[in-house]
C-alpha cells in the first residue's frame, strides 16, 4: 500500500471540524443546487461572485439565507467560464489570478457589508482551485488578496495552497472532501459534472480518517489529509443528505 503522508486529523480534534459547502451557483432563471436544506447542516458557505456562477441577486439572496442561518460566508471566486462552470482550467498570469480573485471578492464583500457581515475567507473554486495547488507563483497572487481582506485561504493540505499561505503569513484552513475523489499524489480529481455519492461512504470516509488519517484514492492506495473543514458540494441531487451523514459521523456537532 502506497502512503503519502500530508499530515492528519485525529478524534480529539474533531469539536473543532467544520462543514462548508459551495453555493448561490445558480445563474439569473437557471436555479440548482440544495442551498436552502443545506444550511441547515453546514456551519460555512462558499459564496460564488458571479465567474463561474452566481450573479447580484442570487449572491445577495445566499446571503441573506446564510445570515439568517447563522452561517459564516466566504467568497468562493473562480475561472472566468460560466459555459463551463469553472471546471476548464485557463492559461493565466499571475497577476490576472490576482485580479480575478480581486474582483470576485470585492464584490460579495458589498452584500456582506449591506448586510451588517464580515468575509470569513476566501476559497478558489474548481479549475482555479487545482491550478493555485499546484502553481506556487499563482497562489502568491490569490494569497495576497486573503492578505488584504485579513482572511483565510482554503485548500488542500501538502500542497501550494498550505506552502505559500505559511510563507505569507496567511492563514490556513485544510479541507476533506468527501464527495470527489483523490488521486495517488493526494489531489483532487476534479469531475465536470456532479455525481450522487452515497452517504454512507462519505460517512465512513469521515471516520476512518478520524480513525486512522487515511483517505483511499483512486488508485486504492491511501493519503493522510489534515484538514479542519469538510465540503460538501450543494450540486449533487442528494447533497443534504450527504452533509447530515458527514454530521453525524462527527457525532451530531
Amino acid at each position: 500500500m502506497n502512503n503519502v503522508n500530508v499530515g492528519n486529523v485525529t478524534a480529539s480534534d474533531e469539536k473543532n471540524i467544520e462543514i462548508n459547502s459551495d453555493m448561490g451557483e445558480a445563474f439569473g432563471l437557471h436555479s440548482f443546487g440544495n442551498d436552502l436544506a443545506l444550511m441547515e447542516i453546514i456551519d460555512v458557505a462558499n459564496v460564488a461572485c458571479g465567474f463561474h456562477a452566481g450573479d447580484p441577486d442570487t449572491m445577495e439572496e445566499t446571503v441573506a439565507a446564510a445570515k439568517a442561518h447563522g452561517v459564516r460566508i466566504g467568497a468562493h471566486p473562480g475561472l472566468p467560464d460560466l459555459t463551463g462552470f469553472g471546471r476548464r482550467e485557463m492559461k493565466l498570469t499571475p497577476a490576472e489570478v490576482e485580479s480575478i480573485i480581486l474582483y470576485q471578492t470585492g464584490a460579495l464583500v458589498g452584500f456582506l457589508k449591506k448586510a451588517g457581515l464580515e468575509l470569513n475567507h476566501i476559497k478558489p473554486h474548481g479549475s482555479l482551485y487545482g491550478m493555485l495547488s499546484r502553481d506556487p507563483e499563482l497562489m502568491r497572487s490569490a494569497a495576497k488578496v486573503a492578505a488584504l481582506y485579513g482572511v483565510p485561504m482554503f485548500g488542500l493540505a501538502g500542497t501550494a495552497h498550505e506552502s505559500v499561505c505559511a510563507e505569507m503569513g496567511v492563514p490556513f484552513v485544510g479541507e476533506l472532501y468527501v464527495d470527489l475523489n483523490y488521486n495517488p499524489a493526494g489531489q483532487l480529481i476534479i469531475q465536470r459534472r456532479p455525481e450522487a455519492t452515497d452517504p454512507a461512504k462519505a460517512a465512513e470516509r469521515v471516520r476512518r480518517v478520524l480513525d486512522d488519517g487515511l483517505v483511499e484514492t483512486s488508485d486504492g492506495s491511501t493519503v493522510s489529509i489534515d484538514f479542519t473543514s469538510i465540503c460538501v458540494h450543494s450540486d449533487a441531487a442528494n447533497s443534504p443528505a450527504v452533509a447530515q451523514a458527514v454530521r453525524s459521523a462527527l457525532g451530531g456537532r
